[in-house]
C-alpha cells in the first residue's frame, strides 16, 4: 500500500449520514465579494466555491443570519429570497462537482459599527466595547459601546438563527455550522468580561452558555440529526475580547452540554500562541483536550499542514482537518496534498475585497505535475 493511500488524510468520513470523499475541510473564510446591495451570492461565488469540491466537506464564509448581525462589508447573507437563491446556484454547482457544503451562520455583536445601522448602535450581551475593529465602507473603524440585549431582542436572535438555517435547506446545504468562534456575537455572551448580564443569559456558567444551546436546540429541532454543527475558539483573545479566569469552566460545560444534542460535528480552533501565564494554559494542546469532552465528529482548525494533519487524525485527536489560507491560492488543494505537490501563495491584499482576481484565478495544478 502506498504512503498516500495509507494517508488516514485521504480517507472516507460519514458525517452525520452522508459520507465524505475525504478528511479535508475546507474552513469558513470571510472574502467579500458580495458586492450588492442585497448582499447576494453571485457567480464568482459559484465558481469559487465549485473550484474547491474536491474538499470533504466545504464551510461556507460566515454568513448573516440577520440585517442586525452584519458587521463586515459585502459579507452574503441568508435572511432573503434573493440570497436563498443565490446560495442555491452555489450549493448546485458543488453539489454536481461531487461536494457536500454547509453554510456557517453568524451575528457579529458588538464587532460591528453604526455605519451598519443608520447610526443606531449594534447589539452585544452588555453594553461593552470590544476594542477591535470592524470593516466597514469608509474602511476599519474602531468598534463602539453597544447597546445591551433585550430579553426580546435575544428571543428575536435566536429566531434568526431558526430562519437562517430553514432558508439554508432550502438554498441546498447538506447542513449548518453556528458560528460560535473568534470575536463574534455568541463568543461575547460566553465571555465573563464582555457578558456582565445578571437575567438568565449571564452570571452563571450555564447562563452565559445559554444563548448557544438554546441557538442549537431550535436549529437540530429543524434538521435531522448530523446536519447541525458548531465551530468554537476558546482561547482567543485580541483587543478587548481575552478568555478569562471563567473561560475553561464555561466551555466545559458547553462542550458537555453539546455532547447531548445529535450534532455533525465540533470544529476547534487550535490555540494561536503560547498560552503560559493565562487563565487558559491548559488549552494549550486545543484540539485534544476537547477531543477527550466531545463525543462527536471533531474537526481541527488552524495551523495545520499535510503531516500534523494526518498526525491528529491518526492519533485520533481529530475526525477531519479544516484548511483556511491554503484553500486560497489553492482550489485543488486536495490533490495537491495527495500527490506532495507545491503549494501555491495566495495574495493577502486580495482576501477580504476585490473581484476575480486573487479569487477564482489561481489555476489547479498541470494534469500529471
Amino acid at each position: 500500500m502506498s504512503q498516500t493511500a495509507a494517508n488516514p488524510l485521504f480517507s472516507s468520513f460519514d458525517l452525520g449520514g452522508r459520507m465524505l470523499t475525504n478528511r479535508i475541510v475546507m474552513a469558513p473564510m470571510t472574502r467579500g465579494r458580495a458586492r450588492n446591495a442585497g448582499l447576494v451570492p453571485t457567480d464568482l461565488h459559484v465558481e469559487y466555491y465549485r473550484q474547491r469540491a474536491s474538499a470533504g466537506l466545504i464551510l461556507t464564509e460566515a454568513t448573516w443570519v440577520s440585517p442586525e448581525g452584519i458587521g463586515f462589508i459585502n459579507v452574503p447573507g441568508l435572511f432573503t429570497p434573493e440570497q436563498v437563491a443565490g446560495w442555491r446556484a452555489v450549493t448546485d454547482a458543488v453539489h454536481a462537482a461531487g461536494g457536500t457544503i454547509f453554510a456557517q451562520l453568524a451575528h457579529s455583536g458588538s464587532v460591528s459599527h453604526p455605519d451598519f445601522f443608520s447610526g443606531e448602535q449594534p447589539l452585544a450581551p452588555s453594553a461593552i466595547n470590544p476594542r477591535l475593529r470592524s470593516f466597514t465602507a469608509e474602511g476599519f473603524k474602531a468598534t463602539v459601546t453597544p447597546r445591551a440585549m433585550s430579553k426580546d431582542d435575544i428571543t428575536r436572535t435566536i429566531d434568526a438563527y431558526r430562519a437562517a438555517a430553514r432558508n439554508a435547506r432550502s438554498a441546498g446545504f447538506d447542513g449548518v455550522e453556528v458560528h460560535a468562534g473568534t470575536f463574534y456575537l455568541l463568543p461575547q455572551f460566553l465571555n465573563s468580561v464582555l457578558n456582565i448580564r445578571d437575567d438568565a443569559y449571564g452570571g452563571s456558567v450555564e447562563n452565559r452558555a445559554r444563548i448557544v444551546l438554546e441557538i442549537m436546540e431550535a436549529l437540530v429541532g429543524d434538521w435531522s440529526p448530523g446536519r447541525v454543527g458548531v465551530k468554537i475558539s476558546p482561547t482567543m483573545a485580541m483587543g478587548g475580547f481575552a478568555p478569562t479566569g471563567k473561560t475553561i469552566a464555561t466551555y466545559d460545560y458547553l462542550v458537555a452540554r453539546l455532547n447531548d444534542l445529535p450534532l455533525s460535528h465540533l470544529q476547534v480552533v487550535q490555540a494561536l500562541n503560547d498560552l503560559a501565564g493565562t487563565p487558559v494554559a491548559a488549552l494549550q494542546d486545543t484540539i485534544r483536550y476537547f477531543r477527550q469532552r466531545f463525543e462527536g465528529a471533531l474537526i481541527a482548525n488552524f495551523g495545520f499542514d499535510k503531516a500534523s494533519a494526518s498526525r491528529a487524525i491518526e492519533s485520533g485527536h481529530a475526525d477531519l482537518v479544516s484548511f483556511g489560507k491554503a484553500f486560497i491560492g489553492n482550489p485543488d488543494l486536495v490533490k495537491r496534498l495527495r500527490e506532495d505537490l507545491p503549494l501555491r501563495e495566495s495574495a493577502p491584499e486580495t482576501y477580504y475585497q476585490g473581484d476575480a482576481r486573487g479569487y477564482t484565478d489561481y489555476p489547479e495544478a498541470a494534469r500529471g505535475s
